[in-house]
């Protein structure tokens, strides 16, 4: 079968990027805009592909008619002969030429669109809200980043020559034997028309296909995940038969799905491939061309111009099938670029403005991730400067989002979000998040040094004045015992730090910044007691004299806050301090007595 199924997820939620005609259809438009700026060079890169294709055939032309010359008049064709051979010659040495100047200009429309693209991305990515980040992943953008734009590359480096190319081997040398002969022409002609009827018939189900073959990729793609992030628990209680039994159970489909596509186009698409091959064309126009001349209705010499010209004309066609395919590639490529790129950026304020402090003020807040059912409604809370305000509830209660949109991860829905009497939709993104130091139970660390991963809370510090702040959040200890010390790189997993040692050359980070605003979303929720209690000196050293906002599951460490929120089902249940909070007897109280007695 001459196709090649791409049948690509999108990791970041997004489904396929061509599930039918009317994507199709999107994919075409999505390139051309993509492409808009390198529309000339593209087109040059066209015309020099059909002009070096056109020369290349000029050889084979040149080859017939020197024969042709020769057999019909033998001693007169010494002159023909050699005007054909430097035609010849010359249309060779002009395809190379050709060639040569339209993979240059190919190629630099290449570098310069992705060049372009991926500025585009980056600057776009650093626009978009952060909680798009976390509700995407990594995925999302490694696509576009890879293979999106890899596909793109396919279109203007190599497919876009290949199919023009094709084209004009088959349109120039069609016009050519229509010139010798047209029943002959037309006979081998017709045998590369069945080929493309055959291949339309074997192509004309394609998308459904494909369809099934995504949904069963995806299915033995999270099988496989499943199956890899639960290995411990499979081992531990032997049993990995489920899961195995899924990834067997998506195989098969994936099995049958590909096997009934075989059976619907086998002879479709064999009889494509034995027509579109040399030998159907040679046998075609051999048993034609014989007949013709037993006839006198056709020369001899004009039947060495269908046997040279006529029979390379199929090498023409699987180069222009692949070629058609890559742009099919890269038109989903194009649209799964511009769906990153269509994702609303986090709006800038028209008319910044500057906090006159760093008190925090929730005014009558709602937020709703999907516009129907809100995670947080009607809260109100001011938090002034110097303070520490904690933000407890059962699980799910809205704890997180309501964290989350101080820095705007996401825009409030309703009310409105106050630093220093400033809303953050009107402060600058870049001054909001700079006032802020926002320490979360998972911890992220660059693939880089122990002291530039604390530098990134402010890149010009010295460091001095990076060993202070780890000596703050009780870090420079461990930091030390590694063997290149401040100089060891890390990767993404922290580099053989624990987990309480890499929360804390996080705060370390945080205490370097500087920010008055400290947000902390269940910073030690996952550690043992020995690290949470260095966590916690930590978080001590970083929260002196800031507004401080710390979402905690652990109840004792947030006993000594100024006041408490309490929220259930994303609604202010309960305002106080602990002891308040314990005498009401009502959702704080129960939350602690069954924590004391879970810890008793």
């Amino acid at each position: 079968m001459s196709t090649t199924a791409d049948t690509r997820t999108d990791p970041g939620g997004d489904p396929p990027a061509d599930t039918g005609e009317a994507a199709g259809l999107a994919g075409a438009g999505a390139l051309a805009r993509l492409f808009a700026p390198i529309r000339a060079h593209l087109a040059a890169c066209a015309v020099l592909s059909a002009l070096s294709a056109a020369a290349g055939l000029v050889p084979y032309i040149a080859v017939a008619e020197i024969a042709r010359a020769v057999l019909a008049a033998p001693g007169e064709a010494h002159t023909a002969v050699w005007t054909w051979v430097a035609v010849g010659a010359a249309g060779a040495g002009l395809r190379l030429l050709l060639l040569v100047q339209s993979s240059r200009v190919g190629h630099y429309a290449d570098a310069k669109i992705l060049h372009e693209l991926r500025v585009r991305i980056v600057r776009h990515l650093g626009a978009l809200p952060l909680g798009w980040f976390r509700a995407s992943g990594s995925g999302r953008v490694k696509r576009a980043m890879t293979g999106d734009l890899e596909e793109m590359h396919e279109v203007i480096a190599h497919a876009l020559g290949q199919l023009t190319g094709a084209v004009t081997v088959i349109a120039v040398g069609a016009a050519y034997l229509l010139l010798v002969d047209v029943p002959m022409a037309l006979t081998a002609l017709g045998v590369l028309a069945l080929t493309g009827v055959f291949y339309h018939v074997s192509m004309r189900s394609m998308t459904a296909h494909m369809e099934r073959l995504a949904a069963a990729e995806t299915r033995i793609s999270a099988a496989s995940v499943e199956y890899a992030d639960g290995i411990q628990v499979v081992k531990a209680f032997g049993t990995g038969g489920r899961l195995l039994r899924r990834f067997d159970d998506a195989v098969d489909e994936h099995t049958r799905a590909f096997a009934a596509w075989v059976a619907e186009v086998r002879y479709s698409s064999a009889a494509s491939r034995l027509l579109g091959s040399e030998m159907a064309v040679l046998a075609a126009v051999t048993a034609a061309g014989t007949a013709f001349v037993a006839q006198g209705a056709l020369a001899a010499a004009d039947l060495v111009a269908f046997l040279v010209v006529a029979v390379g004309l199929p090498n023409s066609i699987l180069p222009a099938v692949t070629a058609s395919q890559g742009v099919r590639k890269g038109r989903m490529g194009a649209v799964g670029i511009e769906r990153l790129l269509s994702h609303p950026r986090l709006p800038e304020p028209e008319h910044p403005c500057s906090p006159a402090g760093h008190g925090v003020e929730f005014d009558r807040v709602s937020f709703s991730y999907d516009g129907a059912v809100n995670a947080v409604e009607d809260v109100s809370l001011v938090c002034p400067p110097g303070t520490v305000t904690a933000i407890v509830g059962p699980s799910g209660a809205g704890k997180t989002t309501l964290a989350a949109l101080l820095p705007r991860f996401h825009d409030v829905t309703g009310g409105a979000i106050r630093v220093g009497g400033a809303d953050v939709r009107s402060i600058p993104s870049e001054a909001l998040l700079a006032s802020m130091s926002l320490v979360f139970q998972d911890v992220a660390l660059l693939r880089d040094s122990v002291a530039e991963n604390i530098r990134i809370g402010r890149p010009d510090a010295s460091d001095e004045e990076v060993r202070r702040a780890a000596v703050a959040a009780h870090v420079h200890d461990v930091v030390e015992r590694l063997p290149d010390g401040y100089a060891t790189v890390l990767d993404a997993n922290g580099g053989g730090l624990s987990g309480g040692e890499r929360q804390r050359l996080t705060i370390a980070r945080a205490i370097l910044s500087g920010a008055p605003i400290v947000v902390l979303d269940e910073a030690t929720a996952s550690l043992d007691p020995d690290s949470e209690a260095a966590v916690q000196d930590a978080l001590a050293a970083l929260a002196a004299g800031k507004t401080v906002i710390v979402i905690a599951h652990r109840l004792h460490t947030i006993a000594g806050a100024d006041q408490i929120l309490v929220l259930e089902d994303g609604r202010p249940v309960e305002r106080g301090r602990h002891e308040d909070l314990l005498a009401n007897g009502g959702v704080y109280a129960r939350m602690w007595a069954a924590q004391e007695g879970v810890l008793s």
